[in-house]
């Protein structure tokens, strides 16, 4: 048992309910659902990165057999209205209206659309559309001609950069201090399941197929773009093959699939290409970071700055501000924080896993290790020292916080105790041994979630809620919080998700949605069960006559008190109902921003708690262990092992929870050492926007991952004390990785990812 009396929790649970079908090829993604006679759409991209159409040729497209037409700015323009930001409480993943005109405003632009009746056809048209553009230069990353900076101040009133006390001073009167700069790439989601869609028309009405993780959004934003009501308006989304925040938002293509299959007539079917994903979607920004830690020779942090510059689109002013979670994680009484966002030629940034976190922790990190460092001082010690039950910027209070319990737990299972703190001390063969750690971090986010139950006299349940499940296993969840209310095994209750039809769920993003809709379906059920038990408390021939009916409760089958006592589930809801009994129900959690049930009817992502609560904060934590081997010749660089710990709250299926962390841990390793958007940049164009060469971790990169959750009860951020964790894995690794690279080696790496030249 680790040092604190924690038992890591049995990672056994719940199979998940949707398993079968996914794996058995039953489970129907958007673009499998069938149409009747469907058009087929292809995407015509922009070759250049900034300029203007200066003319398109489209009689050779349009002489291939069996196409219907193409669709160009010169027919469509002013047919499809803007339908806000996303990023700024919108509905888009971008303001730029999809062809709405000549001009070019980043790589990969939708300028053409071609229809045929089948998807060889319309591929074949959309090739054979000649445009010729007016080129300017564009701007492709930072230090590049033509830039434009912006405080991410002055574009948000909302945004504020997290200030207390007198940084700069603190740091030029600090005995020990560091100061480095650190980069991360732009980085590009690749969801197995491109961003597909299918779009029909009958009697005015709109049904959309396409991957989404918010439905109610993705519907609401499109009614905006077509001047429609939303009640007119349908979006399916039950399954989705990846998503990653990459689904969260609206995109162009959507609004032209619709469009184009309202003037055909007929349904619309669109499957983009591999590296037109790059470009029609969004990815994670790539970012510029200068981190500033002082210390006293006690390890105590005496000052934190922390600035960051972020790459965005010249069009929209989607910002990571990652410095909300670092300037939180330790205590420190003066702490200074900046962003700003630097506008480019690029299409615009949005969220992906963990979108502010992953990038910003790496430099906090990082940091810390140096500090260490340079104190002589073990790095876990050093973050002991600086705990603290409080953020330092306001002095609220962490609803709970494990984290030390967290380093204990994997500490102890990687056996850094042995670990000797000199770089280049370890050897391995020709192989250099090196050890790292890293915190990782993730704010609890609840939002305004909707729910309906149904219970019938045979024991079966039905809840309905229009959340996704993005791979997460909410499916399981679900079900999991309705059979312990209702008494009944999961596989009698059926859930259904993703579609507008349903009761509206908040996005499926921040790592909300399992603390959201669980305590929306329990609501649900504890309705269910109040109404029953209160009838058959007041019956005068049952078993449960005159008992409280508070205390009883539904178990295996039957409402029971708690002296055992109880009647079968048929003959309690027959003294209720007459048949089947449901309950809805809207939830709105504590310090959620006023009006909140309503925005999410009319589709707007409202999320509140984590980091920024008014009265007391909330996160998820963890420590990560990473081993690194790396040949002293070549630089190859390998992971053999990586140990993780996490606390997040109450963990409903351990089963679902493990793979979701270890996943989080795998990719964090490909964060480190793989993963990277390569822009030719003179150009301003992506050049590896394919899995050939996107690198991402394949099964020979990955050695033993060892995945521990501890227990954390008593967590006041939602009645059922659930925290994210979705997120929270692929949080600190990259840094631990590079930690244990600086270990292994002596050289410190900076700017990610870690390739063989960065040791050279």
């Amino acid at each position: 048992m680790p040092e604190g009396g924690f038992s890591p929790i049995d990672a056994r649970g719940t199979p998940r309910i949707d398993g079968r079908a996914k794996v058995t090829g039953g489970a129907r993604y958007p673009s499998d659902m069938p149409v009747v006679n469907p058009a087929w759409a292809f995407l015509v991209t922009s070759a250049v990165s900034r300029g203007r159409i200066a003319r398109m040729d489209l009689s050779e497209a349009r002489a291939v057999p069996g196409v219907f037409g193409i669709m160009t700015h010169e027919d469509t323009a002013g047919q499809v209205a803007d339908a806000g930001f996303f990023g700024g409480g919108g509905y888009g993943g971008t303001t730029i209206r999809p062809l709405e005109g000549p001009e070019v405003r980043h790589d990969g632009e939708i300028v053409a659309v071609a229809l045929a009746d089948s998807y060889e056809t319309a591929r074949e048209a959309g090739r054979r559309v000649r445009v010729e553009y007016e080129a300017e230069e564009p701007s492709s990353t930072f230090g590049s001609p033509g830039v434009t900076e912006k405080a991410a101040k002055e574009h948000s009133e909302s945004h504020k950069d997290p200030e207390v006390g007198d940084a700069d001073g603190a740091f030029a009167a600090a005995p020990v201090k560091v100061e480095a700069r650190y980069g991360t790439p732009t980085q590009h989601h690749n969801a197995i399941e491109l961003f597909t869609t299918t779009a029909s028309w009958a009697d005015g009405k709109l049904t959309v197929h396409e991957p989404s993780q918010f439905v109610h959004g993705l519907r609401n934003g499109l009614a905006k773009q077509f001047g429609m009501d939303p009640n007119d308006v349908r979006v399916v989304s039950e399954y989705i093959g990846g998503a990653f925040g990459g689904k969260g938002a609206l995109t162009h293509r959507t609004a032209l699939v619709a469009l184009a299959a309202k003037r055909l007539g007929r349904p619309v079917k669109l499957v983009p290409t591999r590296d037109q994903c790059f470009t029609i979607g969004t990815y994670r920004a790539e970012t510029r970071q200068e981190v500033k830690l002082a210390a006293g020779r006690d390890g105590k942090l005496q000052a934190f700055i922390h600035e960051g510059w972020e790459v965005t689109s010249r069009a929209d002013p989607y910002k990571v501000a990652g410095t909300q979670t670092t300037s939180k994680v330790y205590a420190c009484p003066n702490v200074r924080t900046k962003v700003t966002l630097v506008h480019a030629d690029r299409n615009t940034p949005g969220f992906m896993r963990s979108p502010p976190e992953v990038p910003y922790m790496f430099g906090l990190e990082s940091a810390m290790d140096e500090l260490a460092h340079a104190l002589k001082m073990d790095p876990v010690e050093l973050r002991r020292v600086n705990d603290t039950d409080r953020e330092p910027i306001k002095g609220l209070p962490y609803t709970s916080r494990s984290l030390m319990r967290c380093y204990d737990a994997a500490a102890q299972a990687f056996g850094w105790a042995g670990r000797n703190p000199e770089p280049r001390s370890t050897r391995r063969g020709e192989w250099l041994v090196g050890w790292g750690c890293a915190t990782a971090i993730y704010p609890t986010f609840l939002g305004p979630a909707t729910a309906r139950v149904t219970l019938t006299p045979q024991g079966h349940a039905r809840v309905q809620t229009a959340g996704h499940d993005i791979g997460t296993g909410l499916y399981t969840v679900l079900a999991i919080m309705a059979s312990e209310r209702l008494g009944l095994p999961v596989e009698k209750v059926a859930v259904e998700m993703g579609d507008t039809e349903l009761p509206p769920a908040p996005v499926a993003g921040g790592s909300n949605n399992t603390a959201s809709l669980s305590n929306a379906v329990v609501q649900a059920c504890e309705q269910i069960r109040a109404r029953v038990a209160e009838a058959a408390a007041r019956a005068d021939d049952g078993p449960l006559k005159g008992r409280d009916p508070s205390s009883l409760r539904f178990v295996d089958g039957a409402l029971r008190a708690p002296d055992g006592a109880g009647e079968p589930i048929d003959g309690a809801m027959g003294r209720a109902a007459n048949g089947a009994i449901e309950a809805y129900v809207e939830w709105a959690p504590e310090g959620t921003p006023p009006g909140g049930v309503r925005k999410l009817h009319q589709g707007m992502a409202v999320l509140g708690g984590g980091l920024e609560g008014e009265k007391s904060v909330s996160a998820a934590f963890g420590a990560e262990f990473v081993e690194v081997r790396v040949h002293e010749r070549t630089r190859e660089v390998r992971v053999p092992r990586i140990v993780g710990a996490f606390a997040a709250g109450r963990v409903v299926n351990p089963r679902a929870a493990r793979s979701q962390l270890m996943g989080g841990m795998i990719w964090g390793i490909g964060s480190a050492l793989h993963e990277a958007t390569e822009i030719d940049e003179r150009s301003a164009r992506y050049v590896n926007d394919n899995l050939a060469e996107y690198l991402i971790p394949v099964n020979a990169d990955i050695g033993d991952v060892e995945v521990i959750m501890l227990p954390e009860e008593g967590d006041g951020s939602n009645p059922l004390g659930i925290k994210g964790l979705g997120e929270l894995g692929n949080v600190g690794t990259n840094a631990a990785v590079a930690n244990a690279v600086f270990h292994a080696t002596g050289v410190r790496v900076r700017d990610l990812p870690i390739r063989l030249e960065s040791l050279l």
